[in-house]
């Protein structure tokens, strides 16, 4: 990197992004603020209105493929329709995730088992694939992993979901070392509950109530939040931080 061309806009201009779960919450504000600042936005998800909320999000500069990113045939084409439309991939967010809440003793073999093929192993699986393109083209790149709190701390019902975002922290960490060499950033993103429409839901009343007393600063994120740190970290002004996890929690795990 040339120092003098150090961007403190952190403008991501003309950059392509593959986001996973691109279609709404967190993935789709992230998609939204690429676009503001000037990025090309491929959305993957596996709600088949993608195409049309990346139309509505930036017409030509954002691509709706509808992918399972638990099948490598259904990747491996959305990868390649990517490459096709915008040349070149520059940023990959693993967004897409899935949470069973269950006590421990009760949790079934297919609510762990989806928990971590679509949490897990999907977001390793789609940095291989990426990372395999960025290695090729030989221009580095930035991947974003969503991690959550749960990875840091103990939360009741939740033990597939920790289990999975403590594992993505490791990959996150273990592929930043190894891609160091080809210029690849990998960093996690931990939030606390963020308020998405599921968010909203599962966490209203009494027990949104609670939680929300066990957080320093009172309250819960926002997915624009998210969506600030996933530009701050795809920007060419962060390009000396990888293999690091940003904790947006409101200081629930500084306790």
């Amino acid at each position: 990197m040339d120092f003098n061309g150090f961007d403190k806009n952190f403008n991501i201009t003309d950059k392509v992004a593959i986001i996973t779960g691109g279609a709404s919450g967190i993935g789709k504000a992230i998609a939204s603020l690429y676009i503001d600042k000037g990025a090309k936005v491929a959305l993957f998800d596996i709600n088949k209105d993608v195409s049309q909320v990346a139309k509505e999000l930036g017409g030509d500069k954002a691509l709706g493929i509808t992918c399972d990113i638990t099948d490598n045939k259904s990747m491996d084409h959305a990868i390649g329709e990517v490459k096709n439309q915008f040349g070149k991939i520059d940023i990959l967010v693993n967004c897409a995730g899935v949470v069973f809440l269950d006590d421990a003793e009760n949790l079934s073999d297919n609510e762990w088992q989806t928990t971590i093929d679509l949490n897990l192993t999907a977001s390793f699986k789609m940095s291989q694939k990426v990372g395999k393109v960025m290695i090729k083209e030989g221009k580095g790149g930035s991947i974003i992993n969503l991690a959550s709190q749960a990875a840091l701390i103990a939360l009741d019902n939740h033990i597939a979901y920790s289990a999975s975002k403590a594992g993505i922290l490791s990959i996150t960490k273990s592929l930043a070392y190894e891609w160091a060499q080809y210029n690849i950033n990998v960093n996690a993103i931990s939030p606390t509950v963020v308020l998405t429409e599921l968010g909203k839901k599962a966490w209203a009343g009494e027990k949104g109530e609670k939680a929300k007393r066990e957080i320093p600063l009172g309250r819960f994120g926002y997915p624009e939040e998210v969506a600030a740190i996933a530009l701050f970290l795809a920007s060419d002004a962060t390009n000396m931080i990888t293999g690091e996890n940003i904790v947006m929690d409101g200081g629930n795990t500084i306790k």
